[in-house]
C-alpha cells in the first residue's frame, strides 16, 4: 500500500498542471498543508517563473524610465523657468504695447484733420484777439497821453506796421478756415 502512495495521481490538476505531475497524493497534500513546501513547488513553475521574470523586466523597464525621467528633470525645470520668464516678459511688453500704443494715439491725434481744424480755430480767435488788445492798448495810450502830439511818426508806424502784421496773419488763417470748410484742403498721410 505504500508503495502506492507513491504513485502519481492524474487530475485535472495534474493535467492543468503537467509539472505536478510527478508529486504523489502525500505530496499534493503536503502542498496544501505546508506553506513553505507549497512556495518551494510555486516558484519552480516556468508559468511563475515567466510571471516573475515579466515583473522584474516591468520593474527594470520602470526604473530606466524614472532615471531617464530624473535625468530630464533639470532640464525640464530650467525650461519652464524659461518659458515662465519668457511669458513674463511677453506680458510685460504686451502691457508696454498698449502704454505706447496709446502715445501713439495722443501724438498722431495732434496730426488728425479736425484736430488741426479745432486748433486753427482757436489760433485765429487768439490772433484777433491779440490784434484787438494791441489796438486797444494803442489806443488808451494815446488818449492817456492829452498831449497827442507826443505819439512820433515813428511809433504810429510801428504801430501800423505791427497791427498789420497781426491782422495779416489773422485773416490768412481765417482764409485757411474758410478753404477747409469748403473742402479746399486735402491732407496727405505721408
Amino acid at each position: 500500500m505504500e508503495h502506492h502512495a507513491n504513485v502519481p495521481v492524474q487530475t485535472r490538476l495534474t493535467a492543468e498542471f503537467p509539472e505536478l505531475a510527478h508529486l504523489s497524493r502525500e505530496d499534493l497534500e503536503d502542498l496544501l498543508t505546508d506553506p513553505q513546501y507549497f512556495q518551494a513547488i510555486f516558484h519552480t513553475l516556468p508559468q511563475v517563473k515567466l510571471l516573475y521574470q515579466g515583473q522584474a523586466d516591468l520593474g527594470s523597464a520602470n526604473e530606466s524610465i524614472a532615471k531617464n525621467n530624473l535625468a530630464l528633470q533639470d532640464p525640464l525645470y530650467r525650461l519652464r523657468s524659461e518659458t515662465q520668464e519668457a511669458f513674463d516678459r511677453a506680458k510685460h511688453l504686451e502691457a508696454r504695447w498698449k502704454e505706447v500704443e496709446k502715445r501713439q494715439r495722443e501724438v498722431y491725434q495732434r496730426f488728425d484733420p479736425q484736430f488741426l481744424l479745432m486748433r486753427l480755430r482757436h489760433a485765429t480767435t487768439a490772433q484777433d484777439d491779440l490784434s484787438e488788445a494791441r489796438a486797444n492798448a494803442f489806443v488808451q495810450g494815446s488818449v492817456a497821453d492829452a498831449d497827442a502830439t507826443n505819439l512820433s511818426n515813428k511809433d504810429i508806424d510801428d504801430f501800423v506796421r505791427e497791427f498789420r502784421e497781426l491782422r495779416k496773419v489773422y485773416h490768412k488763417r481765417v482764409m485757411w478756415g474758410d478753404r477747409w470748410q469748403a473742402g479746399e484742403v486735402a491732407w496727405r498721410d505721408d
